[in-house]
């Protein structure tokens, strides 16, 4: 049986580093709230709306304030999501894997519409450091192309690519920038990816990329960067994404030394 901690809290041992109560078994009001308000987000099936923050404070015998403080935490986690004037049980993340499969690869194989807004596409001299990176001259022209990224009707993260105008020299006549660029690339310049570097960091969001994304400056995102390379080894592009952390997970098979896993 679960055991119970001085604030009436279940603690069981198998439960993500005891439920985040500390052994003492003293935690903050807004976090016992939290924890009831999970055990009642778990019993909803997705879609389904929330009691109103009146009758949850009357529930759970807490000040609206502390309330809120909770419902924030599972909205940013991703638990809960906004409806009109109410709170809802949002569905499950979706998973991303980290591989040269494209978004449009990763959304597709979860049974949602994947979908890209185009922000800009121009070309311009390259910066040092990024003409570096590329194996360009410092001057060189390359595309910069920013799209919003969708999966079904939503907004879910802001991708930005940089290659030079010489690999896809009418990149601004006939790609479709709502469509995969690795596909294009395949397909069209008869260009493959054959490896990438990748660098995974969470930050938060500028003001414009919020607007863009359409989510609060303060939601934590997941910031991806890489460096793509043809079969040649040479770079082919670098690649700046960024993705709601609410709604996204990122998911990678490791191996041992000897080929095995584990």
């Amino acid at each position: 049986m679960p055991r119970m901690s001085v604030t009436g809290i279940p603690q069981d041992g198998g439960a993500p580093v005891r439920a985040g109560v500390p052994e003492h078994g003293r935690v903050p009001k807004y976090y016992a709230v939290r924890i009831l308000l999970t055990e009642l987000v778990d019993g909803l099936g997705e879609g389904e709306a929330l009691p109103t923050e009146r009758e949850m404070t009357e529930r759970f015998g807490a000040a609206r304030e502390t309330v809120r403080q909770a419902l924030r935490d599972l909205l940013l986690e991703g638990r809960l999501r906004r409806r009109g004037r109410g709170t809802v049980v949002a569905g499950p993340k979706l998973e991303q894997p980290l591989s040269l499969a494209s978004y449009t690869e990763g959304v597709r194989r979860q049974g949602l519409d994947p979908g890209r807004t185009l922000v800009d596409l121009r070309s311009w001299p390259c910066p040092g450091p990024l003409a570096e990176e590329l194996g360009l001259v410092e001057g060189e022209p390359i595309w910069h192309m920013e799209r919003v990224l969708w999966a079904d009707d939503e907004r879910v993260g802001l991708e930005s690519t940089y290659i030079a105008v010489e690999r896809v020299p009418r990149l601004d006549v006939d790609f479709d920038p709502d469509s995969s660029f690795y596909a294009y690339l395949d397909e069209r310049v008869g260009t493959a990816f054959a490896d990438a570097d990748e660098r995974l960091e969470t930050v938060l969001a500028t003001p414009r990329e919020a607007l863009l994304i359409g989510t609060p400056p303060a939601l934590p995102m997941l910031l991806i960067h890489r460096l793509s390379r043809d079969a040649r080894g040479r770079p082919l592009e670098r690649v700046r994404s960024l993705y709601r952390g609410d709604r996204f997970s990122f998911t990678t098979r490791l191996t041992g030394a000897d080929g095995t896993s584990g």
